[in-house]
């Protein structure tokens, strides 16, 4: 058996831990969670921003996001106002004014909005923080949808970083996935937030999408490296269409790549990325020597959030709009995904928290060593570790990845190996004690390579 089909098994992706369908929501207190929160701020005032703009105007079917799909722009208005509502709510409960560190639009299609109505929430938001001068701001656009009025108008406001979701160039597998958008149309928009000054530039792209061969895997990539964006996201496509509102129904299973053939996908986008002095940055990223995620990722400044790596670490992430993730050191809070009930509890002066989870002191321990692996490839042995986990334990579940060549255990901590950077997220799972504890015996997480 070769090594992609044996690790080829479902796995969470780590972008927090515990993970979310592991969070316990019997002992999760709202009031707790916000009480730790204010005590986080009043040790260091930072905070970094997370606000989802759900709406798009067609259904993308190869995207397990939370959205809604509309052609009616009168829901802009009133969302707005409910995310600036949910702001002003967070902001009577935080100890002084903060100081943004990071600022990010994900969605849904940002874009979708008009550049008016996004200058009216970021007018809001900037005036009641204090911009830290390295702050990173950044939107997620549609290559489709994302003007040069939308580029100027975040740029005013200190947008630097624009990620755009390219997918695969092939009008074939565009078609099969609902999302069409010609290489023109991603070089002029990328050329045109350059010349905006947007320092970081991002395309990502996705292997394993139905129908994708090779040949499409090496187009995309060519056309990619002309573009030459600082960083680029190589994402496995996820096929998860038992999670509800996915809308990934659109194409058979049968017409997705799978095993040997996905991971050759895999090799060639990755071999061909590196020929062109990309540089693989933790798992699923790669970006130039020029920038800042090279740079941290070196200088073991890197981080990892629900927003993805990271440059900036602040001491909450405050999540505003349907379905947004906040935490602090010692919680995790997400809101309602459902928009009616987001305005409702907004009416009513309440954040619209509806499940969360407190995190142990155990949490905290195995979150930093996962967090290490994804960001830096290895950790280091702690008295604290060893706690919660028997050694003799956790070097019995590693031998596994010893004896394929995929990572080294020394007296004093473990690296991952180059070999093993495809497999981190089968190596995280070997620190996940709340999986080893209750093994899922529904689907929950898609498949890790």
């Amino acid at each position: 058996m070769n090594l992609f089909d044996k690790y080829n098994t479902a796995a969470p992706r780590y972008t927090s831990y515990p993970t979310v369908p592991y969070w316990d929501e019997t002992t999760f207190s709202t009031a707790v969670a916000l009480e730790r929160l204010q005590q986080q701020l009043e040790t260091e005032n930072s905070i970094s921003l997370y606000i989802h703009l759900p709406f798009c105007e067609r259904l993308c079917t190869f995207c397990g996001c939370h959205k809604y799909i509309t052609k009616r722009h009168e829901v802009e208005q009133p969302y707005i106002e409910a995310l600036l509502k949910e702001w002003h709510l967070y902001l009577e409960l935080l100890p002084a004014k903060p100081v943004l560190k990071e600022l990010h639009l994900g969605g849904g299609t940002p874009t979708f909005f008009s550049p008016l109505s996004l200058e009216h929430l970021l007018t809001e938001i900037t005036s009641s923080v204090e911009v830290d001068a390295t702050a990173e701001l950044g939107f997620e656009g549609h290559p489709h949808s994302t003007s040069a009025q939308h580029l100027r108008a975040l740029r005013r406001f200190g947008f630097t970083r624009v990620s755009f979701g390219v997918q695969d160039y092939n009008p074939h597998i565009q078609q099969a996935i609902n999302r069409q958008q010609t290489f023109n149309e991603v070089a002029k928009v990328s050329f045109m937030a350059r010349e905006l000054g947007y320092k970081s530039v991002s395309h990502d792209l996705v292997y394993g999408l139905p129908f994708q061969c090779e040949n499409d895997i090496i187009d995309s990539i060519e056309k990619t490296t002309i573009l030459r964006p600082d960083r680029i996201s190589l994402y496995s496509y996820a096929h998860v269409p038992w999670v509800k509102g996915t809308g990934q129904r659109g194409f058979k299973t049968s017409d997705l790549p799978e095993g040997a053939q996905k991971r050759k996908l895999y090799e060639i986008a990755r071999e061909l990325l590196l020929e062109n002095d990309y540089v693989e940055i933790g798992m699923d990223h790669f970006a130039l020597r020029t920038d800042d995620l090279f740079h941290d990722s070196v200088t073991g400044q890197l981080h990892r959030n629900f927003m993805g790596y990271t440059t900036a670490k602040a001491a909450v992430q405050l999540g505003l709009g349907v379905s947004a993730i906040g935490n602090s050191k010692a919680a995790f809070m997400q809101n309602t995904k459902d928009l009616k009930t987001y305005y409702k509890l907004l009416e009513s002066n309440t954040l619209p928290v509806v499940k969360g989870h407190l995190l142990s002191s155990e949490d905290l321990c195995i979150q930093q060593h996962i967090l290490n692996l994804m960001c830096q490839l290895q950790t280091t042995w702690t008295d604290e570790l060893f706690r919660y986990i028997d050694f003799q334990t956790l070097k019995s579940s590693l031998r596994t990845f010893v004896a394929d060549g995929l990572l080294e255990l020394t007296e004093t901590g473990m690296q991952v190996l180059e070999a093993g950077r495809p497999f981190l997220r089968n190596i995280c799972m070997a620190f996940d004690l709340r999986l080893q504890r209750k093994w899922p015996d529904t689907k929950l997480f898609s498949s890790a390579v």
